[in-house]
């Protein structure tokens, strides 16, 4: 049988949603309404691992999501414990409706629901009075498991998990690549961004491998960094990001095309370099073209 969600019109025109939610955030707020793992009840179970393999996203970028939803945006609950999740506005879009299969189908859901503090937080929201009676019947949480402290715990670990995946180098003797300019690259973002990351670390050798694979040049990896320097270093939320993980990722050619521009949406052409990044970036995607095409230069 088809699963379908609801996702109202008035989504795209909430404040909320227009003023405080990045392009990214929007999308992952798209992505907790819809995805296959969504219940009738707005509380379901979900990995973020299995998150990270639905959006195509790092752990660390999924997890960076996860707590602006929970801190900032607070739209979503989350127990690491139980894996559940739950969607705060869930029963007021989605509950509306009554009935006896609708009434089944929340009751049959909410006795699969291991930390009730959930049930009790998404009820606040329900207007149809004879779901949100059923969400009452929960409200006694002395059996509850504390989603705070283990939302906390996982976080530790995945955190553990990824500054030891980040610190993975080429070990002592082990001969290293120097058919690509990986020290050249990184020490042009340490130098931009004031940052201090080794070309040693497998993970950032393996993302600029790749990209030159696809035919991109040292030029580009500069032009990308210039770009994202230029948006992102004094930006208290973004600044992060001025990291090989994401820089040279799978988003690598958006932000080589990307025009030079700022945060608010406004794009503002760098006369003094824009027009041999131009040059250099046609060049490149020619050159692109024609590994594609299995021709020579």
């Amino acid at each position: 049988m088809a699963k379908f969600r609801l996702v109202h019109t008035s989504f795209w025109n909430d404040p909320r949603v227009v003023e405080e939610m990045t392009p990214e955030d929007k999308y992952f707020f798209l992505y907790l309404l819809t995805n296959e793992c969504t219940s009738q009840i707005g509380i379901y179970q979900i990995t973020k691992k299995q998150m990270a393999f639905d959006l195509g996203h790092s752990n660390e970028s999924i997890n960076a999501l996860m707590q602006r939803f929970l801190d900032y945006h607070k739209l979503i609950r989350y127990n690491s414990e139980t894996r559940e999740i739950a969607i705060k506005n869930w029963g007021k879009y989605n509950l509306a409706r009554g009935g006896k299969p609708i009434l089944d189908s929340v009751i049959s859901e909410l006795k699969q629901i291991k930390d009730t503090s959930l049930i009790k937080w998404v009820g606040e929201e329900v207007t149809n009075e004879s779901i949100k009676q059923i969400f009452d019947t929960y409200n006694d949480t002395s059996n509850v498991t504390s989603t705070i402290s283990g939302q906390e715990k996982e976080e530790e670990k995945e955190e553990e998990k990824e500054e030891e995946k980040e610190e993975e180098v080429i070990k002592p003797g082990k001969p290293a690549d120097t058919s690509l300019p990986y020290q050249s690259i990184v020490l042009y973002l340490n130098k931009m961004a004031g940052t201090n990351y080794r070309h040693t670390t497998k993970r950032t050798q393996q993302l600029i491998k790749s990209r030159f694979n696809e035919g991109f040049t040292t030029e580009d990896f500069k032009t990308v960094i210039d770009k994202k320097t230029k948006e992102w270093l004094h930006d208290q939320q973004f600044s992060k990001y001025l990291r090989p993980e994401t820089l040279f990722g799978t988003k690598f050619e958006s932000y080589l095309n990307e025009k030079v521009g700022g945060r608010d949406g406004s794009f503002k052409c760098n006369t003094s370099t824009n027009d041999g990044k131009e040059s250099r970036i046609q060049e490149a995607n020619e050159r692109r073209a024609k590994l594609l095409r299995g021709e020579s230069n």
